[in-house]
């Protein structure tokens, strides 16, 4: 009996602004073997390597709807907002979103500041 066929990828991802990369096996609203679900946006999926569940995906990305450039869902890259946009879009439209969204990217910029990036140890 042959074992089941493992699903090839058909590209690499990479995300345009933190430079995440991984093999992606389906673009578009309807991944394969995930019968019921439709994404809302044309999306870039791979199977799930931490299950054998064949059914199981992750999204990896999508394109900002104004620039189109190819953005990760994590919240440092995009949000999602009826369309996927990419948060320099989001900081340059800021005033086109709603409060709800103008708020989140306050506490956002406030966390950031709140949360230096880790320095070297200057100690010698």
């Amino acid at each position: 009996m042959d074992a089941p066929k493992e699903v090839q990828p058909t590209g690499e991802f990479t995300c345009q602004l933190c430079g995440l990369t991984a093999p992606y096996t389906y673009y578009g609203h309807k991944p394969p073997n995930a019968l019921s679900v439709v994404l809302l946006e044309e999306s870039y999926v791979m199977k799930d390597p931490f299950t054998p569940d064949k059914d199981t995906f992750l999204i990896l990305g999508s394109h900002c709807s104004l620039c189109s450039r190819s953005v990760c869902v994590g919240t440092e890259c995009s949000l999602f907002y009826s369309k996927r946009f990419c948060l320099p879009c989001v900081k340059e439209n800021l005033k086109a979103f709603p409060l709800e969204i103008q708020e989140d990217m306050d506490k956002r910029k406030s966390q950031q500041k709140s949360f230096p990036s880790k320095k070297m140890d200057t100690r010698t």
